[in-house]
């Protein structure tokens, strides 16, 4: 298995962002969390096959309909990760 951190930057609070990060990462059999950061951006922490982090940062990219994704920024993740997918 393979984990990543994502930090997403843009309009990315108060639009769906952490459900629906969280609904694509469920969909796409992985485990983790996402959750809001005090300067706007929303961490995003997961864990699963290496083609399904692929396809979830691929995803972040775009996001929900009503967000605006500046960038998002991948580093590798050896910490603990939640059984299943959390928001926080």
């Amino acid at each position: 298995m393979a984990a990543a951190r994502f930090l997403v930057s843009g309009k990315v609070q108060g639009v769906f962002f952490r459900a629906s990060t969280r609904e694509r990462a469920l969909d796409l059999g992985l485990s983790g969390r996402a959750t809001n950061l005090p300067d706007g951006r929303v961490d995003v922490i997961a864990e699963g096959d290496a083609g399904a982090l692929d396809a979830l940062e691929a995803w972040l990219h775009q996001g929900p309909p009503a967000a605006r994704v500046e960038s998002v920024v991948r580093e590798a993740w050896a910490g603990p990760v939640n059984e299943g997918f959390v928001t926080g």
